[in-house]
């Protein structure tokens, strides 16, 4: 009896968000690094580089506002029409 019981049950299925989904989530306008970093309770810099900033610019869902100049102090990164797509469709 307890074992038909286990064997029919099924399991929760959660949607696990991406570190990239997170982002595109606090993203609203023109923001820097700090102002990212900050808004998703993040502290350590290289995390943040490879887990959020990295792959949402690889895939084309955020981009810097001076592409010429990546490590400008003036740096800033604003959505993509896909990023935006991407977002809007996730809530």
């Amino acid at each position: 009896m307890i074992l038909d019981t286990i064997s029919t049950s099924t399991p929760e299925v959660t949607q696990e968000v991406t570190p990239e989904v997170r982002l595109l989530t606090i993203l609203t306008s023109e923001m820097t690094r700090q102002q990212l970093k900050e808004a998703l309770g993040l502290k350590d810099n290289e995390h943040f580089r490879r887990a959020y900033l990295i792959p949402a610019l690889d895939a084309g869902l955020i981009e810097m506002t001076l592409p010429d100049k990546p490590r400008s102090s003036k740096q800033k990164y604003r959505l993509t029409d896909k990023g935006r797509l991407l977002r809007d469709s996730a809530n």
